[in-house]
């Protein structure tokens, strides 16, 4: 996302570019009192994808007194999602068993992982696609991980985006530099992405598949569909033939 500002006089503009394939909820916040007032009568605003906007402001606060902050999140909010049905996220002819399905206690109770899915990958496991999509995040650099929450911003994913349905699809705790594609790229379903690993808040090696959609506070993850089975009844210890 690249954003730069102008200020003439009392004008202020903000040009603001999508460079992703799935649409990006932009907020502005200022350290003004006065200034913040105008920005929240404005933002949130939703930025198309493969897009830009400028908008534009009239202030007699300095430039220098602004203060300004941004924050972008992945999505609409307000926008519908379909149902959609996902391939399973490994090769074919591989064979998984569930190590945490559903509101599990380890770490899917939350909003943002209350759905996921957890394979029992090995490091060095190949990770595919779910459904044809764009890249719009990776994250790849992290080496370590660790069964503690302190660990939890620290794993190495992919994020997808499926404009057929509105959801994103996200691939953790892949290995150090374990990612094969990059941000924009297209992917179809079934497409090898990356290699799996043991990377942030994780008790051991697997693959945290996780199907989420826009929300008011950033992604949410909803429950999912596959080829052959519903993702509520992939409790922990069910095995799965892809």
């Amino acid at each position: 996302m690249n954003i730069s500002t102008d200020m003439k006089n009392d004008t202020l503009s903000l040009d603001i570019e999508n460079p992703l394939h799935c649409p990006l909820t932009v907020i502005f916040r200022s350290a003004s009192v006065e200034f913040a007032e105008q920005l929240d009568s404005v933002f949130p605003v939703i930025i198309s994808q493969m897009s830009d906007t400028q908008v534009v402001f009239m202030t007699n606060v300095p430039k220098a007194s602004l203060g300004l902050t941004m924050n972008a999140k992945l999505g609409h909010p307000n926008s519908a999602v379909k149902n959609q049905v996902f391939a399973f996220p490994f090769l074919k002819g591989k064979r998984y068993s569930i190590i945490q399905g559903y509101n599990g206690s380890f770490s899917h109770n939350s909003d943002y992982s209350r759905y996921a899915i957890d394979f029992d990958l090995s490091v060095g496991d190949t990770v595919c696609a779910a459904a044809d999509g764009y890249v719009v995040g990776v994250i790849k650099d992290y080496e370590q991980g660790g069964n503690t929450r302190e660990w939890r911003d620290y794993a190495n994913y992919i994020t997808l985006y499926h404009p057929e349905s509105n959801l994103f699809t996200q691939y953790v705790h892949l290995k150090h530099q374990g990612s094969f594609v990059r941000v924009g790229d297209q992917v179809k379903e079934g497409q090898v992405i990356g290699i799996s690993g043991d990377t942030g808040f994780t008790d051991g090696p697997h693959l945290h598949f996780n199907v989420l959609k826009a929300g008011d506070d950033g992604l949410i993850s909803v429950p999912c569909t596959f080829l052959k089975v519903d993702g509520a009844e992939l409790n922990e210890g069910v095995y799965l033939s892809h």
